[in-house]
């Protein structure tokens, strides 16, 4: 195995060696001892310049990679409107995001507590989990200060959550997917709204600033963990991996980037637009199936992607090519 950074693309060439996966470990563990972030040293929250105004254009949603934004419905409102329902799925996009991260750290806490003495993951999950911590203060913070009482997760999800977490310690290699069904398509949005030309709201492209530096480290660990322990599971234990792969990814990705139906009906969204933008139209398809290349890049590494599994990613919207390394940006043809 191969392993350059802590956001770089690592790819598997031979069986994984545990010490090159416990140097692999202490390096993300000291990048969290040396390069970490403080929700409330790092924000300065009343600060003139990360003023939140409720009627900030800012708000408005990206016709190019917001799904929502991209419909003509959405675009054809006032702008007024724009600023509301861009505002208002920020601020539950925070919410539900926070809430995934206590579903981690249930999980996470889990497994860590069965660990052995000595063991380089401990340490690590538990750098990994004072970081959620700060992201939960931090996206709560946002939502605060934005003003609107939303509601984060799905009703059905949210009733699932606590159990969903403690299971995920009995079943870690499951977590450790499910935990890359959450984190890749917020860390893919989050990337591409700051490489764009999108004037972002000050206050919330510095929380996607501190988020995308930490969870480089987080999605590192969850590559790092799946590839050290899939290679010693039976056939079986692979092959229930490989299934649930591209299923927890739809899963998830319906959970943290689709909006509850309250949103729908708050904003009286028709039911046409709402199922264009999640995920009927082709445009949506295509940012569904983008928040992936570096999910299918591991399944290939893996030897996950086959006969079987090949035709599930596509039955669930969200095949398509491999990154060339972690965190590629996008780049579509002229």
């Amino acid at each position: 195995m191969t392993f350059s950074s802590t956001t770089g693309h690592a790819h598997t060439t031979q069986a994984t060696n545990p010490v090159d996966y416990a140097d692999a470990l202490l390096t993300l563990s000291e990048g969290s001892v040396h390069r970490r972030f403080d929700p409330y040293l790092d924000i300065d929250w009343d600060a003139p310049e990360l003023a939140i105004d409720r009627d900030d254009p800012r708000w408005v949603l990206s016709a190019e990679l917001d799904p929502l934004g991209a419909t003509a419905w959405y675009q054809g409102l006032p702008l007024e409107r724009k600023i509301e329902i861009g505002r208002w799925r920020q601020a539950n996009a925070a919410k539900v995001g926070l809430a995934f991260e206590s579903i981690l750290i249930r999980g996470m806490m889990q497994y860590a507590m069965a660990l052995p003495n000595n063991s380089p993951e401990f340490r690590y999950c538990m750098h990994e989990m004072t970081e959620e911590c700060n992201h939960i203060q931090m996206f709560q913070e946002l939502v605060n200060r934005i003003g609107d009482d939303v509601p984060g997760m799905r009703p059905l999800f949210k009733v699932m959550s606590p159990f969903i977490g403690v299971a995920g310690g009995y079943f870690y290699a499951i977590l450790f997917i499910g935990i890359l069904g959450g984190e890749e398509p917020i860390d893919h949005y989050q990337k591409a709204l700051i490489r764009s030309d999108n004037d972002t709201q000050p206050t919330l492209r510095r929380i996607m600033q501190i988020h995308i530096a930490e969870e480089a480290r987080h999605i590192s660990f969850a590559h790092e963990f799946l590839r050290a322990h899939l290679e010693k599971m039976n056939p079986v234990s692979t092959a229930v991996c490989g299934v649930a792969f591209p299923i927890a990814m739809r899963w998830l990705a319906d959970e943290l980037v689709k909006p509850p139906k309250s949103f729908a009906r708050k904003f009286d969204i028709p039911d046409e637009v709402f199922a264009e933008a999640f995920w009927e139209s082709p445009h949506s398809r295509h940012i569904l199936s983008s928040f992936f290349g570096d999910v299918r890049a591991l399944v290939e590494d893996l030897g996950l992607m086959n006969r079987v599994t090949r035709p599930l990613w596509k039955l669930m919207k969200i095949d398509g090519g491999t990154s060339r390394y972690r965190g590629e940006p996008e780049r579509r043809a002229s």
